[in-house]
C-alpha cells in the first residue's frame, strides 16, 4: 500500500469515530502518551491563539515552545483549515 492510501485509511478511519471515549481508545493504540500530549497541547495553543492570546501568554499557558506556538499560528492561518474547522465545531 502507498504512503498516500495508508494516509487515507487513516483518515477514513478517523471518520468512523463517534464519540471522545473511541478517538481515545484509538489514539492509545495509535500514540504514545507524550505524542497524544503534543497533540492536546496543540489543539490548545490554536485555541488560545485563536482567541487573541499573545505567542508569550500561549507559550507560558501550554508549556509549548515558541517554536510550536508559530508552527500552529503558521497552521491556524493556512489554507488547510483543519485547526479553524475544528474549532468551530467545538
Amino acid at each position: 500500500m502507498k504512503q498516500d492510501e495508508m494516509i487515507e485509511r487513516l483518515c477514513a478511519a478517523l471518520c468512523t469515530l463517534a464519540t471522545p471515549e473511541e478517538a481515545q481508545a484509538l489514539l492509545s493504540d495509535l500514540c504514545t502518551r507524550r505524542e497524544i500530549n503534543e497533540l492536546a497541547q496543540r489543539l490548545e495553543v490554536a485555541a488560545m491563539l485563536r482567541k487573541g492570546s499573545s505567542y508569550l501568554e500561549v507559550s507560558r499557558a501550554t508549556g509549548a515552545s515558541s517554536t510550536t506556538v508559530s508552527r500552529v499560528s503558521k497552521c491556524l492561518n493556512g489554507e488547510a483549515g483543519g485547526y479553524r474547522m475544528v474549532l468551530e465545531r467545538l
